[in-house]
C-alpha cells in the first residue's frame, strides 16, 4: 500500500556533499516518522538521522553537525543534505517511513549507494 523511493545517492570525493531524497506514495492516511538507515559491508544496518511528524530530529553521534534531515509533509518525502562526508559514510542508505493505511506500518526503500573516495 505504500512504496518509497530514494534518489541522490553517488560517488563523491571526501569532503563533498549529496542529497538524498525519499518520496512516499500510495494509499496513505498518515506518516509519523520518515528517517535515513545505512548499512557499510560487514556491518549492522544503523540509524542516521530521523524526522518526527512534529519536526524532531534525531542524529547519530557520527553525522551530527555534518547531516541534516528535514521533510515536506505535503509531498510525503523526506530529505538528508550530507556535508563533508568522509570514507566512512559510505554504506547503503535506506529510507524508512512508519505510516498508516489502515493501521501503522513500517516501510523501506531499496536503498541508494553512497561512495566517498578519499
Amino acid at each position: 500500500q505504500v512504496q518509497l523511493v530514494e534518489s541522490g545517492g553517488g560517488l563523491v570525493q571526501a569532503g563533498g556533499s549529496l542529497r538524498l531524497s525519499c518520496a512516499a506514495s500510495g494509499s496513505i492516511f498518515a506518516i509519523s516518522t520518515m528517517g535515513w538507515y545505512r548499512q557499510a559491508p560487514g556491518k549492522q544496518r544503523e540509524l542516521v538521522a530521523a524526522v518526527t511528524s512534529g519536526g524532531s530530529t534525531n542524529y547519530a553521534d557520527s553525522v551530527k553537525g555534518r547531516f541534516t534531515v528535514s521533510r515536506d509533509n505535503a509531498k510525503n518525502t523526506v530529505y538528508l543534505q550530507m556535508v563533508s562526508l568522509k570514507p566512512e559514510d559510505t554504506a547503503v542508505y535506506y529510507c524508512n517511513a512508519n505510516a498508516r493505511a489502515t493501521y501503522y506500518f513500517d516501510y523501506w526503500g531499496q536503498g541508494t549507494q553512497v561512495t566517498v573516495s578519499s
